[in-house]
Order: structure tokens, then sequence, then C-alpha cells
């Protein structure tokens, strides 16, 4: 198995898939800015309910923007970056917990099996151009 990349481009499966998956989290990341200031408005905390909208809102935008630039070579520790701030938002709300896991794990399916996909195609692509495969090291 090869290592997971942190940086670096990515294949043409792989960076869609990711990017998908960081669009989809976006969403799910604004949603978390309505809860996270709606429990601090519960709690009496008017101020602090704005100031966690706001970071929700960054961190949502931190994610739509990753999804834009997945091809890029920095993309992809951006999607890494948005990932570690979605566990991190676990402590305001718990339940983001399991928003967290379950975008993690997405993350890294689709990147091991988007990895799989273009090794692939890249190995079938110079089969047809009648080069040797390279070796799977």
């Amino acid at each position: 198995m090869t290592r997971l990349p942190f940086y670096g481009r990515q294949g043409k499966f792989t960076f869609r898939l990711l990017a998908i998956t960081l669009f989809g989290q976006s969403i799910i990341l604004s949603f978390f800015a309505l809860v996270a200031r709606g429990n601090a408005i519960a709690a009496g905390r008017p101020q602090e309910g704005e100031r966690l909208l706001w970071i929700g809102l960054g961190l949502a935008l931190l994610a739509l923007v990753a999804s834009g630039l997945i091809r890029r070579p920095y993309g992809i520790t951006l999607g890494w970056i948005v990932q570690a701030l979605t566990w991190a938002s676990a402590v305001v709300v718990t339940a983001m917990i399991g928003v967290a896991l379950v975008f993690t794990a997405l993350w890294l399916l689709l990147l091991v099996q988007g990895m799989k996909v273009d090794r692939i195609v890249a190995e079938r692509e110079q089969s047809e151009a009648g080069e040797p495969a390279p070796d799977a090291a």
C-alpha cells in the first residue's frame, strides 16, 4: 500500500472524489455554524453565538475553497486541514464528532480508492500504448 499523500497533485479520479467530499462537508459545516449559534443563544450568550456562527461559516468556506483548489498541489493539504478543524469543532458542538467521523472516513476511503482507480487507469493506458507497465512498488 502506498502512503497517504498530504501534498501534491492527485489523479483525475481522486481529485474529483475529494472535491465532492469537501463540497458536501462545507454544506454540513454551514449547518454546524447555525447549531453552534443557536446553542449559545439558548444558553444566554448571544455574543458568543455570533462569534461561533462566523467561525463555523469560515470553516465551511475553507472547505468550499479547498474543494475548488483540490487540483493544486496544496489542495489536498487544505483538505486535511479541514478534516482536522472539523474534529476540533467537536469541542464546541459535541455532535460534530459524528460529522467528523463520517467525513474523515469518507475522505480516507475516497482517497485510497481514487488512488487505486487512477493507478489502474494509468496502467491500462500504458498497456494500450504498448509501453511496459510500471512496477507496483
